[in-house]
């Protein structure tokens, strides 16, 4: 099998001669100002990585750039958003940047484009407190602004896959933690918008990912996120503390994921032949079958880019 094969056969829960690998890291800002360097920087990084797929970053694109959310004072404010339109910068810069991303990548792999959850493209701009603040002033305000997000999400979504080239997206699913809604508060304020984004890229591809975040390093309220699909769940195996195994039988789909991501731990400090030992260890639990070995989120700056290839290799002897 090729990258792509092997990929879209993990996608299906086929199996498949070596399990997939993809982990990343964000993109730095030094390469923000021009698209073609940006491109660059991530062919740079699967050429380093030599990952099956690529996760592709939204780097300089976090946040909502409706000039509202930086003048909001009470949470009536957010019936003034208004959608931006397929022709926005913020919408256009993303896919134009995207194609040449794809290009650059020369079809030696497939690619998911990271998306998030419009309550988080909410959040982005204007931090948790104020979220969680206005959120519970009004929640029908809020769910107003996350619709009118959503709109344009969508829009975001059909250009990355259907104009960029991108095989899919990476839908990050965030703002579930145990401690920020209890789950009626999330199912009636969070997930109708949540939703229209997710179904609606479904509907596109069928080489989609959900991310369930676990970022804030608290547990998610996984209960919540039962009915959202995709192909592939990217989990938190070391904040929502579920072995590969058990991940498999609860979301019934291929999951991915394996490694901690923070820095200071084993995938930072441990030999060559350690990592490669862990490896082993956890393909022996995830099977050539509905698994894909990756990390918890986004692997930080100073992880050298050459023990995400040893994880790559190993994971191509077995």
């Amino acid at each position: 099998m090729n990258k792509i094969e092997r990929v879209k056969a993990a996608f299906r829960g086929e199996a498949t001669d070596h399990v997939p690998v993809c982990m990343w890291k964000h993109v730095g800002p030094q390469f923000w100002g021009n698209d073609d360097i940006f491109a660059q920087e991530q062919a740079r990084f699967l050429e380093e990585a030599d990952v099956d797929f690529m996760k592709l970053s939204g780097d300089k694109f976090f946040g909502w750039p409706s000039p509202i959310l930086k003048e909001l004072k009470t949470a009536d404010d957010l019936y003034k958003i208004r959608p931006l339109g397929p022709s926005h910068p913020y919408i256009r810069g993303q896919i134009d940047r995207t194609k040449k991303v794809v290009k650059a990548l020369g079809g030696a792999c497939p690619s998911l484009y990271l998306i998030f959850v419009p309550l988080s493209y909410i959040r982005l701009t204007i931090g948790y407190p104020m979220m969680m603040k206005l959120i519970r002033e009004n929640p029908e305000a809020m769910k107003y602004a996350c619709d009118v997000v959503a709109q344009d999400v969508k829009l975001l979504v059909q250009g990355i896959i259907q104009e960029s080239g991108a095989d899919g997206v990476f839908y990050s699913v965030q703002n579930g933690e145990e401690n920020r809604f209890t789950a009626e508060e999330y199912r009636d304020w969070v997930m109708p918008s949540d939703k229209k984004v997710l179904d609606f890229a479904n509907s596109l591809s069928s080489m989609n990912a959900i991310h369930f975040c676990a970022w804030e390093e608290i547990p998610n309220r996984l209960s919540i996120w039962e009915d959202y699909k995709a192909p592939v769940i990217s989990w938190s195996r070391y904040f929502d503390i579920m072995d590969i195994q058990e991940a498999k039988k609860h979301f019934g789909c291929t999951v991915w994921g394996g490694f901690d991501n923070r820095p200071g731990t084993f995938l930072y400090t441990a030999s060559r032949e350690e990592i490669e030992k862990e490896v082993e260890n956890l393909i022996a639990q995830g099977g050539k079958q509905g698994y894909i070995l990756g990390s918890d989120c986004s692997i930080h700056d100073e992880l050298p880019v050459e023990r995400i290839r040893w994880v790559v290799e190993a994971a191509r002897k077995i």
